[in-house]
């Protein structure tokens, strides 16, 4: 009841000033903290040039209880795209590349699943999510684990995956293109990419904090850990590092880092007078190049949505909207910019609530839209809860169907053996002390043991518990080749065990 009434008396405040304060924004966030169970969240508004609001709170982890300020390191995840692209851009401002160029002229080991899409394949398609392949097609090269993987795999590897799609005719989300991009970037400027963001857009924007990847951070003193909801409990997980990942979603950066490139961004490619972008690049950028899903409805009644260069393009309440979501294990963060309101939202957190920062960022953007106060916070929390039960019940019924088979007798041997998919490589299927198990070569964290759930289909339990992505493995032909997909409906996309296709080598 309390909780009710603090709420309706902010709504009321919110009502009554046409733009949110700071210390609106603290009871927000506040908020926040205690309904999605996140441990520590930093946000920072920028308006008209100028940051207005640059604050942390909770704590960097639960085990340390260390404060969250304005310069704490968050992993920005896929917000590192924009990056990417701003890194082309300025190659393009060189003269050294087009957008349109093929890719094959400067990563000539370049393949996609045909050769014509191969020979076609652009710069420009490398980042606009449009190639044709699934929604996170072959990220299991990349995650949870993927060391194995470097950027000559996944040039090479990519080949394999097969499309879902027509070549530029539909939107799907894809990380492998942006570290291929990120190839392009380094062959093209002779500067690694991690060295090229670094020199052209931290130093000049004064990012003295931030790192292109975790093991560039200079002073990692102040920094989040992750956090994973595991069996009801909060839990620190070990850090993301894999450095193959990093044009797509390596960036360490503080709010107070990340409101300079918001700056540069609002001001069309301009800090503090140098044009670090030139403003027709700029505006290619956020020029949109695919369209995506959309349902127009309240409150912002967006007529369209659309990816352009490295960022989400759409319209709020008849204004442009550019923004971009990340997020790693443990990690989500969100950057929302509105050019005509000169406005900059960024959001970080150390939990993988997604409803977190959206509650956060869109009660700061209603108050500067004019639109009367929403309880996004109630709404958030609602739709979340509604998503978990319905793939909670999923999960369940499998499980609650190995418990009542656990006593039938399998005859192991069937199954025993290595398996190798194009891409992501071999996996050994054994038996340990009367269970099987599953054990990836190449992605060693993916190991668990199997169970019996029916006919010729089995499930893993993968011994890592913070992946919340236990998988079938559908046996075929003989138990010669097994194909796989997740078990629940809200399993992170890039654990994408259906485009695996598993034949038995010995």
């Amino acid at each position: 009841m309390k909780y009710k009434i603090a709420l309706a008396g902010l709504l009321f405040s919110l009502n009554s000033f046409a733009q949110i304060t700071s210390s609106q924004i603290d009871e927000v966030v506040a908020k926040t903290l205690t309904t999605f169970d996140v441990p520590g969240i930093a946000v920072a508004v920028i308006k008209d040039g100028k940051v207005i609001h640059s604050k942390g709170y909770g704590v960097k982890s639960i085990i340390t209880k260390e404060k969250v300020d304005e310069n704490t390191l968050f992993g920005i995840a896929s917000n590192s795209k924009a990056f990417t692209s701003a890194s082309l851009a300025i190659l393009v401002d060189e003269g050294k590349i087009n957008w349109d160029d093929k890719v094959v002229k400067y990563l000539p080991n370049f393949k996609m699943y045909n050769d014509y899409v191969t020979a076609e394949f652009t710069i420009r398609d490398l980042l606009t999510h449009r190639s044709g392949l699934g929604l996170g097609a072959g990220d299991l090269m990349i995650w949870p684990d993927g060391s194995d993987f470097k950027a000559k795999d996944i040039i090479e590897n990519i080949q394999y995956l097969k499309p879902v799609s027509g070549f530029r005719t539909k939107y799907d989300y894809d990380n492998l293109l942006y570290i291929i991009a990120g190839e392009v970037v380094h062959r093209v400027s002779g500067q690694t990419w991690n060295e090229f963001v670094e020199t052209r857009f931290f130093s000049p924007l004064g990012m003295q904090n931030s790192g292109s990847t975790w093991i560039r951070v200079k002073d990692t003193s102040n920094v989040i850990a992750p956090h994973v909801p595991i069996d009801g409990k909060l839990k620190v997980i070990t850090r993301y590092k894999n450095t193959t990942f990093d044009a797509a979603a390596g960036i360490y950066s503080s709010v107070n880092d990340m409101s300079k490139w918001a700056i540069m961004q609002l001001n069309k490619g301009k800090f503090n007078g140098k044009q670090l972008i030139s403003e027709k690049q700029h505006t290619e950028m956020w020029t949109p190049q695919t369209l995506m899903p959309n349902k127009t409805m309240a409150p912002y009644n967006s007529l369209f949505k659309s990816y352009g260069l490295g960022w989400q393009i759409t319209d709020v309440k008849g204004k442009l909207q550019v923004s971009h979501t990340g997020g790693l294990e443990g990690i989500v963060t969100q950057v929302t910019l509105i050019p005509e309101l000169n406005l900059g939202i960024i959001v970080l957190t150390n939990q993988q609530s997604g409803a977190a920062f959206s509650a956060i960022t869109n009660t700061i953007k209603d108050s500067y839209l004019g639109i009367e106060p929403i309880d996004h916070i109630a709404d958030f929390s609602k739709k979340a809860k509604a998503s978990e039960e319905k793939a909670d019940k999923v999960t369940e019924e499998v499980w609650a169907a190995v418990a009542k088979n656990k006593k039938q007798k399998i005859d192991f041997q069937k199954y025993i053996g290595t398996y190798k998919d194009n891409w992501l490589g071999e996996v050994v299927i054994s038996e340990k002390k009367g269970k099987l198990y599953f054990a990836s070569k190449r992605s060693p964290q993916l190991s668990g043991e199997i169970f019996f759930y029916k006919d010729t289909n089995f499930v893993v339990k993968w011994d890592n518990r913070y992946f919340h992505a236990d998988a079938h493995i559908f046996f075929e032909n003989n138990n010669s080749e097994f194909k796989m997909k997740p078990i629940s409906p809200s399993t992170d996309f890039s654990y994408d065990f259906q485009d695996l296709h598993f034949f038995k080598t010995q």
